[in-house]
């Protein structure tokens, strides 16, 4: 695991940038006020047995600052573990920005691209 250099980073670890690069869902209500995003990352290198206890949230740093959540799961297969699932939740327009400057930032700085559901139609 590397320290934060980029412009964007996620951490499970305070100071540790996750290189996993994960899948990001994201579901709004109807009014688009609320919603969340759901983050899988398969094999990320926070998940071992020695830092498994460390991990209490996930951190979503920028320039802007931070965004944080404690929605943190591992999901483990055949007893060990193997994935880390997070849920971070807005409920308001201006926190769903927030969490898109973010993302938009942790895309560039990734190499990643971005696509919605009707960019596919």
């Amino acid at each position: 695991m590397s320290k934060t250099k980029s412009n964007a980073a996620i951490q499970f670890l305070r100071g540790i940038d996750e290189p996993v690069v994960p899948e990001i869902r994201l579901t709004r209500s109807r009014d688009g006020r609320t919603g969340q995003a759901f983050f899988v990352f398969e094999k990320p290198e926070a998940l071992t047995t020695e830092t498994m206890t460390d991990i209490t949230g996930m951190i979503l740093i920028d320039e802007e600052g931070e965004l944080v959540t404690r929605e943190v799961n591992a999901r483990f297969v055949n007893g060990a573990p193997n994935a880390l699932e997070a849920t971070y939740i807005w409920k308001s327009e201006m926190d769903f920005e927030r969490f898109m400057r973010f993302a938009k930032r942790y895309a560039n700085s990734h190499g990643m691209g971005y696509s919605s559901a009707s960019d596919d139609k």
